[in-house]
């Protein structure tokens, strides 16, 4: 289970320019798509005069959602190099957006592909990278004969306790961790009677 991945922190931008066309690349941190679409909509109407914005996304753990758009360049030429840029810097929870204001000199495919590819990997250079951790939040319920090792359990191990409430027939502990130690906690509490877990993503 992958519950760790490379991100931003906050925007950046890298500027490449090619034969008189400018090409201005942004990053910027997202965590869904609309992040994203509202990331795109300022820097469109923030550069309505460029010719094209062509730009590139990953989203989550595993990076499995993603997109690339080359916005009226050819095919492949600009998404793609872009995309290509944040696999290369392991990136996720990422976009990258290339404006290109024409120079009126045809660049060619291969001229393309390094010009939007180029301009994406200095913003991405730029950028302040750190590892995020996917957590999660559990909400463990006991009853007041197992308490004891329970409280054993949740105020001394690898995650954050965030709230504790006492009931007259049970108590409710909600703490977050890594996605990676839910298992531990089910696995230490099995044996012991009276005691609920569920878990859900923490947002």
């Amino acid at each position: 289970m992958q519950d760790e991945y490379l991100s931003i922190r906050k925007p950046s931008v890298g500027d490449l320019k090619d034969r008189g066309s400018r090409f201005i690349a942004f990053a910027f941190p997202v965590k869904n798509e609309k992040e994203i679409e509202e990331a795109l909509a300022k820097i469109r109407s923030r550069h309505a005069k460029a010719r094209h914005h062509c730009y590139a996304w990953r989203l989550g753990a595993g990076s499995n959602a993603y997109r690339s758009n080359d916005d009226g360049e050819p095919s492949g030429t600009a998404g793609r190099p872009i995309l290509a840029q944040i696999d290369k810097a392991s990136l996720s929870d990422i976009l990258v957006v290339v404006v290109r204001y024409f120079g009126g000199t045809l660049l060619g495919r291969g001229g393309l592909v390094r010009a939007y590819g180029g301009a994406a990997a200095i913003a991405i250079e730029e950028a302040d990278v750190y590892k995020v951790y996917v957590e999660e939040e559990v909400e463990l319920i006991c009853n007041y004969a197992v308490l004891n090792e329970v409280l054993a359990l949740v105020k001394h191990g690898p995650w954050q306790l965030r709230n504790e409430e006492y009931g007259d027939d049970e108590v409710r502990f909600r703490l977050s961790m890594r996605q990676r130690l839910v298992e531990e906690m089910k696995e230490k509490v099995k044996d012991l009677k009276g005691v609920r877990i569920t878990v859900k993503e923490l947002q």
